[in-house]
């Protein structure tokens, strides 16, 4: 299995301190958007999110999105792309 990159590991650290998920799952899926806008020779540019926590339990899937969005906002300024965020409740 291939090591998480540092990018990788951030997000999955940034995600559960601020949002303890029961579930996490964090993939560089950059490699499938290569020359594509935004894309780096290097990857961790575009990520696949899945999490499932307590902490969105009463919010809606915009709010949900946008508080993803503001955690990771220091990955975003250092280069990260795109994100595709399936948020849930453990319900």
């Amino acid at each position: 299995m291939p090591q998480p990159s540092d990018r990788t590991s951030r997000i999955r650290d940034l995600l559960t301190a601020a949002f303890e998920p029961e579930h996490l799952s964090v993939v560089d899926d950059s490699a499938r958007h290569a020359g594509h806008a935004g894309a780096a020779p290097g990857g961790e540019t575009h990520y696949n999110i899945e999490i499932t926590s307590h902490a969105f339990a009463g919010l809606s899937r915009v709010q949900i999105q946008r508080a993803v969005m503001m955690v990771l906002q220091k990955e975003f300024d250092s280069g990260l792309h795109a994100l595709s965020i399936q948020a849930k409740t453990p319900q």
